[in-house]
């Protein structure tokens, strides 16, 4: 093992959504970083995400937007069906804004072409691929800017100095574990994830279909004219799920065309055009909101953004763009240090901006991972969660979803992530406000 030792004005950890739109956000005020990924190409697991307004408007700020509106359409409508019913309720994506929110709406879309989209405006030298992080060190430091107060050190024995460290490595994340951010809790249910891939068309309308059942949720979500999104979300144990965890692409598909009835043909069409590659299956986790809300999310110049932060269900689709947001909060704070201190990143005032990053991020993120289990728990019926097993609570919340939620709670919850995470400064702090 070779011992390399290299010096970086930042450095992060994750080369996913979170951790390139991030050294985008960086690229576009100024500062260069370097990207550590311990995948050896871009991770596509999943297949695609659904991004609402406010991942377009973090998008816009990266100058990156128009690149995926052009191939992806909006969603204005959905429809949720009852399994047990057969009773179907129409969800509207769209408000009283217009065509500007319109422009914005939800889309769905392959997670390579947003990391692609990403990924093409950094300098090639940006991604270290093949990269694992093994521990972090913080050194004394002086309040200068030729300070490089964090040592990385890497598996393969690469030693990194840098100022500054931003933790983009996911749920298990090795630099929130080393803030002391206590780790993700198990929501109760696990979910698969994967992409229908039709080459002569799938001739869907262009809306997202979803069914609700006893426990479970699943739905369809068209990307393209020739791709679509699958879901399904279910409650069960790890125990439970041995068979599934060898990681058979093959026995994960059987094992949901099995789980998805009879009345939700649509789905099971789509199931058995799944492209091997896409399918993911996993548990759902989340921090709890008060773990974040009290927990040290940053130490000096060293925090964290996307699912090292607030990782959450995924039941308002608000993962990657939460991240997005993240990025340009995270880019402007630092950015306005860069052009306050003419061009240097300055140890003192950048603990003080990723200060302001922290707090600016905790409470908007904590009321995301409350929306999404809350949201997830009624669309579940109540079937999942502490209180699961009392029986009226699981009626209630049946009610809840049958009679109100898409009706009228679905909507205040549209209204909640419509946020704008503002713009990145150029030329002067002023600009960042």
């Amino acid at each position: 093992m070779e011992n390399v030792m290299m010096r970086e004005e930042v450095v992060i950890v994750g080369g996913g959504v979170a951790g390139l739109a991030t050294a985008l956000a960086l690229k576009r005020v100024g500062i260069k970083s370097l990207v550590l990924e311990r995948a050896n190409e871009l991770r596509i697991t999943g297949g695609s995400l659904t991004l609402s307004s406010n991942a377009w408007i973090a998008l816009e700020a990266l100058g990156v937007a128009h690149k995926l509106t052009a191939v992806y359409k909006p969603f204005k409508r959905g429809e949720v069906t009852n399994i047990a019913n057969g009773v179907t309720q129409e969800i509207l994506f769209t408000t009283d804004e217009g065509d500007e929110w319109l422009a914005r709406g939800p889309r769905s879309l392959h997670r390579r072409a947003l990391l692609e989209a990403l990924a093409e405006e950094l300098p090639a030298d940006t991604i270290r691929y093949s990269s694992r992080l093994r521990s972090i060190e913080k050194t004394e430091t002086r309040n200068d800017a030729d300070s490089f107060g964090v040592i990385v050190h890497l598996e393969d024995g690469t030693t990194i100095h840098t100022k500054v460290l931003i933790g983009c490595d996911g749920v298990h994340s090795v630099v929130a574990k080393w803030l002391g951010l206590k780790a993700p809790v198990y929501s109760g249910r696990y979910a698969v994830r994967g992409l229908g891939v039709f080459p002569e068309g799938h001739g869907l309308k262009h809306e997202v279909q979803q069914f609700v059942g006893e426990g479970r949720r699943f739905g369809i979500v068209p990307n393209t004219n020739t791709d679509v999104f699958w879901f399904m979300t279910y409650p069960s144990t790890p125990s439970a799920e041995e068979e599934m965890a060898k990681g058979d692409p093959k026995i994960i598909q059987q094992t949901m065309l099995e789980r998805v009835p009879d009345s939700a043909q649509i789905v099971k069409d789509v199931i058995q055009h799944a492209y091997m590659p896409s399918l993911s299956w996993g548990p759902l986790q989340f921090r709890y909101p008060w773990d974040l809300l009290f927990g040290k999310v940053s130490n000096g110049t060293i925090t964290v953004a996307g699912d090292a932060m607030h990782p959450m269900t995924p039941d308002l689709g608000q993962g990657g763009c939460s991240a997005l947001e993240d990025a340009v909060v995270l880019g402007r704070h630092i950015g306005n240090s860069f052009i306050r201190n003419g061009g240097m990143l300055s140890q003192e005032d950048l603990e003080v901006e990723i200060g302001m990053y922290v707090k600016e991020r905790r409470f908007r993120t904590a009321g995301l991972i409350t929306g999404s289990y809350i949201s997830g728990w009624v669309q579940q019926g109540g079937g999942v969660g502490v209180i699961s097993s009392l029986r009226v609570v699981g009626w209630l919340a049946k009610f809840v979803r049958d009679s109100v939620f898409y009706k009228m709670a679905f909507r205040r919850l549209v209204s909640l992530i419509q946020y704008d995470c503002g713009k990145l400064p150029t030329g002067s702090a002023s600009n960042g406000n």
